[in-house]
Parts: C-alpha cells; structure tokens; sequence
C-alpha cells in the first residue's frame, strides 16, 4: 500500500465531512424546493388534504417529509383533535434541530396552533395554552426572519395578534406585520396585505377612530383588488360602508351597501350581512317600511 493513501483517506474523509456541512447549512438556509403546500391544502377538508400530504410523503426528500407532516397536523387541528396533532409533530420533534429553517418554523406554526387557534372552543383558551401558544409563535417568527422567509414571519406575527385579547396588543403585532410588509418584496408577504389592514381597521373602528379604521379598509380594498381577490374586496366595501354608519353618513354608507347587494345578487349569493346593515341604514333615515323588508331578506338568507 503506497504511503500516500492514508492521506488520500483522509482527504476524502475531509471532503465528505465538508460537503456534509454545507448540505447542513443550505437546508438550514433554504426552504424545501419545489414542495406546493398550496396545492394540496383543501382547508374546507381538512381529510382530503391529510390525504394529500399523506401521498407527497413518498416522493418527498427528507426535509419535504417533515415539513408535510406539520401539515398533516395542521388538518388534525382543523378537526379539532388537537392531541392528534400533538402527537404527529412528536414524531418529527426529534429531527427539528437538523431540519431546514421552513421546516423548524412550521413545526412551531403547528405546535402554536395545537394549544390555540381559532378552531379552540373557549373551555381550551386557558392562560397555560396562551402561554404555549405565544412562545411557539415568537419562536416561528424569530426562526422565518433568520431564513428570510418574510410570508412565513408575517404569518406569526398575525398569529400573536390572534393570541391577543387586548384590542392595542393586536394592533401592535399586526402593525408590525404591515411594516415587514412594507419592507419586503417577497409575494408571500405581499398577500398578507389585504387582511392585516383589514384587521387594524377593525381595531382603530372599535376604538372610535373612524378616520383611521376607513384608510386602513381603503388600503385593503386596494390590495385584495391588486390580488383579484373579488369576494374579498366586497367585504373591504361593507366595511367601509359599516363605518360610513358610525359616521352617521347614511347616505353614502347606503349607496354603497345597495352597490354590494347588486354585486352578489347577481353572483346569485345574496350576503345576509348586507341586508342586516340595510335594515340598520333604512331605520336610521327614518324609513322603517323598508328596515322591515331587510330584516325579512336577512332572517330568509340565513335559514
């Protein structure tokens, strides 16, 4: 044996560490490629999605796997069987610490959502499931800046305003949310546009601030209509129209509601929502005939 081929052994042994290292770092960098999460979420079945995911699991690499199965969990908190999803993300718990950075933040995603999440009935919204949740969040939003993965960040950020009962901590954690929007020239933060300002709006309208709450429901309408996201942009309408009332601008908030009713009755889905504010609007200027012929309207679209 030739005395060089210990050092070529070695070499090698070297090299294969080294590419090891790197293949380490890019998945803690990169998220999975070409891996349409979008795609296979049916959030109206979240059955049919599990067994979606379930089928990706057999062509996915290694990182894909795990990032699958926190969507796994996600349809079993959808279900409300939160233990369930609990207990897939224990699973992959141990396999996080070498994961990519995606994958760390929507394990923590899902770990959040398993302790509270708007699908939580009120018996499980207990300050030790806050408590659990928040940390899951501000750790899946930490890990989403490290990865420059902006969607991912402005996602947590919502979610915190959600865990929020206090009207000025949601508007803080969805005003930030609105500014890494700003900030960022990534589509998957863009799209976030539309409901954060929806949402802000909604809070500056229950403090008073109808001002504000309209500039934000005018900035929403503009991103859902770049988005041409239709349903959406009719709901930015209605509320803009709903502040108009505060405003006691009957007028306008009318010719707008009227506008909406219109637009979905020739979708032919007439909005129960519009005719309750046409009943407010009609009673407000006096005209009480018409107030009872939206009520009626209301109380037949909603059986």
């Amino acid at each position: 044996m030739s005395t060089s081929d210990p050092v070529r052994r070695r070499s090698g042994m070297a090299v294969a560490r080294l590419a090891a290292l790197l293949l380490s770092g890019l998945l803690a960098i990169f998220p999975a490629l070409a891996l349409d999460l979008d795609a296979l979420w049916d959030f109206g079945n979240p059955a049919l999605s599990e067994q979606r995911f379930t089928a990706a699991l057999a062509d996915a690499s290694a990182d894909q796997r795990l990032i699958l199965q926190t969507q796994i969990a996600r349809t079993f908190g959808l279900r409300r069987d939160f233990d369930k999803a609990r207990a897939v993300l224990a699973t992959i718990e141990p396999e996080m610490r070498g994961a990519s950075l995606e994958a760390q933040v929507r394990y923590q995603f899902e770990l959040g959502r398993s302790f509270f999440s708007a699908a939580h009935p009120p018996a499980e919204r207990g300050a030790a499931n806050l408590d659990r949740a928040r940390a899951a969040y501000l750790r899946a939003h930490e890990l989403a800046v490290a990865a420059q993965l902006d969607g991912l960040a402005v996602d947590a950020l919502h979610m915190l305003a959600i865990v929020e009962s206090e009207p000025e901590r949601q508007l803080e954690w969805n005003e930030r949310a609105v500014a890494l929007i700003e900030r960022s020239d990534q589509p998957a933060a863009k799209r976030w546009e539309g409901a954060l300002r929806n949402n802000i709006g909604h809070v500056k309208r229950q403090n008073g601030d109808y001002d504000a709450a309209l500039a934000e429901f005018r900035l929403s309408r503009a991103a859902y209509q770049r988005a041409g996201r239709t349903r959406n942009v009719r709901i930015a309408d209605w509320m803009i129209a709903r502040t108009y009332r505060d405003q006691r601008r009957f007028d306008e908030a009318l010719a707008l509601q009227l506008e909406l009713e219109r637009a979905w009755d020739a979708d032919g889905r007439p909005d129960p929502h519009v005719f309750a504010e046409l009943e407010h609007i009609y009673r407000a200027l006096g005209d009480e005939e018409r107030a009872l012929f939206y009520r009626a309207k209301a109380n037949a679209a909603t059986r």
